[in-house]
Order: C-alpha cells, then sequence, then structure tokens
C-alpha cells in the first residue's frame, strides 16, 4: 500500500514538472536554445532566408500603360507614298513584225503607279517627322495621316541612307510633338512599347521589353547602333516609334529578323541618341556631313594579325586607297594596319567607319599603325565622306 502511495506521488510530481515545463517554454521560448545547448545541440547550422516583405513590390510597375500610350500615340503618324514606275520599253518594239501586231503603242514607255506604307513620328510642334529612308525612298507623293484622322501632303527635308532615316515636314496647326527620351539610359530588361501602322491595318501597340542594345554588323546599315527589343514589329511598323513606359521617345523602329517576314521576337530601333543627331543636321545643312579618309578597309583575323606581329586582331588593314584623298596625301599605304584613331583603340571596321564619320571635315587626326612589322604614326586632313547616291 506505501508502494502504491510513492509511485501515485512520483507520477503526480512529474506530471506538475513537464506542465511547468511547458508554460515557462511557452512563455519564455529565449530559453530553449540554452536547453539546446545543454543537451550537445550547439554545433547544428543555422539556414538563413531571405524573405520578401508584404507588400514590397506592389507599386514598382503599372498595371497598365494607357498614360504612356495616351501622351505617345497622338505624334504617331501613318505614312503613303506613292511613286510612278516607268517600264522599259519592249526590246522587240523596234521589230516592223512587232509594231505590226500591236501597233505603235508597243512603242511607248508604260508607267504604272506603286504605293507603299509605313510609319512616322512627329518630333517637333514646326511639323518635322522624323521616319526610315526605306518608307519613303524615291515617293514621287508622301500622304501623312494623324491618329485625329487630319492628313496633309508631305515634304522631304532630306535623308541619310547609311543610317536609314529621313525627315519629313507637314504644315498643319497645333501638331502633337512626343516627347524625347533618354536613350543612352536604357537597360536591358526596360519595358518599351512600339507604336504604328503594321500592315496597313491602322496605328496599334505592342509591348515587349528591351532585350540588348548597341547592336551593330547586322549588315542593315552603314552606320549601327540599334536596340534590340522583342517588342512585335511587323511590316509597316517602320519608322513608328518606340517608347518607354512613361510615353517617352527613345528609338525608331527600323527592321525585324525574321525568316517569315512577320515577326519573331527580335526587332530593331535605332536609338534617339544617334537619330536626333541625324536630324538635325538634316534640319540645320540638309544632309549629314561625316568625315572620310578615302580607304577601303577590312577586318583582321587570327591569322592576319599573327603575320603582322600583334597580339590580338583589333584593328583594320587598309586593301584599298583612294588617289589624292586624305589617306594618300598623309603617306598611307595599302597593307598599313590601322590599330589607333585619334585617342582610340581601333576595334573592327565598324568601329573605324564611327570613329572617322565623326571627326568633323577640314579637322586634322592623328593615324597610328603597324607598317611592315613597324609602328608608325601619320597625321590626315579629313575629308568629307561623300553620299552613297553620288
Amino acid at each position: 500500500m506505501r508502494i502504491t502511495k510513492t509511485i501515485q506521488f512520483i507520477f503526480q510530481f512529474v506530471t506538475i514538472g513537464l506542465a511547468l515545463a511547458f508554460v515557462l517554454l511557452f512563455l519564455f521560448p529565449a530559453l530553449l536554445p540554452d536547453l539546446n545547448k545543454q543537451l550537445g545541440k550547439d554545433d547544428q547550422p543555422v539556414i538563413e532566408f531571405r524573405q520578401s516583405t508584404p507588400g514590397r513590390h506592389s507599386n514598382t510597375g503599372p498595371v497598365s500603360y494607357a498614360d504612356a500610350v495616351e501622351r505617345a500615340a497622338p505624334a504617331v503618324v501613318n505614312i503613303y507614298t506613292r511613286k510612278i514606275i516607268t517600264e522599259a520599253r519592249h526590246p522587240f518594239a523596234n521589230d516592223p513584225i512587232f509594231r505590226y501586231f500591236f501597233g505603235d503603242n508597243a512603242q511607248r514607255p508604260r508607267q504604272r503607279t506603286e504605293s507603299s506604307l509605313g510609319s512616322g513620328v512627329i518630333v517637333s510642334p514646326q511639323g518635322y517627322i522624323l521616319t526610315n529612308n526605306h518608307v519613303i525612298s524615291a515617293a514621287d507623293e508622301i500622304q501623312v495621316a494623324l491618329q485625329n484622322g487630319q492628313t496633309a501632303q508631305a515634304q522631304l527635308v532630306g535623308a541619310d541612307p547609311e543610317t536609314d532615316l529621313a525627315v519629313l515636314k507637314i504644315e498643319l496647326d497645333d501638331l502633337p510633338a512626343i516627347t524625347l527620351g533618354n536613350a543612352e539610359a536604357l537597360r536591358v530588361g526596360d519595358v518599351v512599347l512600339a507604336i504604328g501602322n503594321p500592315f496597313g491595318v491602322g496605328q496599334t501597340v505592342t509591348s515587349g521589353i528591351i532585350s540588348a542594345t548597341g547592336r551593330n554588323m547586322l549588315g542593315i546599315n552603314t552606320f549601327e547602333n540599334f536596340i534590340q527589343t522583342d517588342a512585335a514589329i511587323n511590316p509597316g511598323n517602320s519608322g513608328g516609334a518606340l517608347i518607354t513606359a512613361h510615353g517617352e521617345l527613345i528609338g525608331i523602329n527600323t527592321a525585324i529578323f525574321s525568316k517569315s517576314g512577320g515577326s519573331q521576337g527580335i526587332g530593331f530601333a535605332i536609338p534617339m541618341s544617334l537619330a536626333k543627331d541625324v536630324m538635325t543636321q538634316i534640319i540645320e545643312h540638309g544632309e549629314v556631313v561625316r568625315g572620310w579618309l578615302g580607304v577601303v578597309i577590312q577586318d583582321l583575323n587570327e591569322e592576319l594579325a599573327r603575320s603582322f606581329g600583334l597580339k590580338d586582331n583589333a584593328g583594320v588593314i587598309l586593301s584599298n586607297i583612294m588617289i589624292d584623298g586624305p589617306a594618300d596625301k598623309a603617306g598611307l599605304a595599302v597593307g598599313d594596319v590601322i590599330t589607333w584613331i585619334g585617342d582610340d583603340k581601333v576595334d573592327n571596321v565598324k568601329h573605324a567607319l564611327k570613329l572617322i564619320s565623326r571627326v568633323k571635315p577640314g579637322s586634322k587626326i592623328r593615324i597610328r599603325g603597324i607598317r611592315q612589322g613597324q609602328e608608325f604614326e601619320a597625321t590626315t586632313v579629313v575629308g568629307t565622306r561623300p553620299h552613297e547616291d553620288s
């Protein structure tokens, strides 16, 4: 009997102790690490997580880009061009037998009208419109249609085929002009919107992101510095606007990379940093003036670089020189390797063209390179780059 009471007492004591321990740990959880140390568990690794704060990303991006489109879309126009194509006379037009059957009409050259469409952007309240050169090239008539339904005949102020840009001008009152953005501040991943007139269906907006910047060596234009985007760009979008999520113009949509002719998520736009300079020169001078050396250059490959004793293939080699041109007068020779133009190290042909073209004609520039295994230096007076069609 006494043993039974003793066991009952021990059981009650243990139960009260466990209950008390549970209450203490519940009220004072900081006591738990001390217990862990006492149990020899102080060497267990501590796992740390970075947990997002509720509501942290709720205001970082807009739910809608309607405000941006509302600001920019009125300045984006549809461009319709028409040109008269004169077909050559039939090769047998002077043959008496041919004329007997088809008459004298066979001698007359036939004419047909060819029309095309594209887009443009009003960049100034004075009526100046930026578009692509290939949109209006050789056009006899250029018609511009605004978003509000107004139409006007446009005059060609000037064009630059080497960047595929052109400037038009229309005479209308109270024109909406787009706000220019800073294309140099763009980052890959930024949201962009493309506005234009694809396939002639009417003004259309597509969205995407900046896929890459500074794209060149594509063989599209002579001078390339494209913004790449996955915003859908289709035929008819050429000359249209690439805008930021705030409605600012950062590029002129120009080309697509596609095997089917439709958008495949790789589109290219000319950044405003380049387009603005070209536009300003065209408006002020009627043309774009660039520096020129009168040389034909080609890239260095690894084999050529080794033969010239160069550590890498950075630079260009002169493969031809125009007689009495700026380079010829400076003493440059075929086979010279140009590694420096001014204070800039030359990377490749595109880079060299860019460095030369931005020098004001009539200015002197220092050329450094390798000639027959020896370093050389020359100073040349930069000429004016001829136009593509001259």
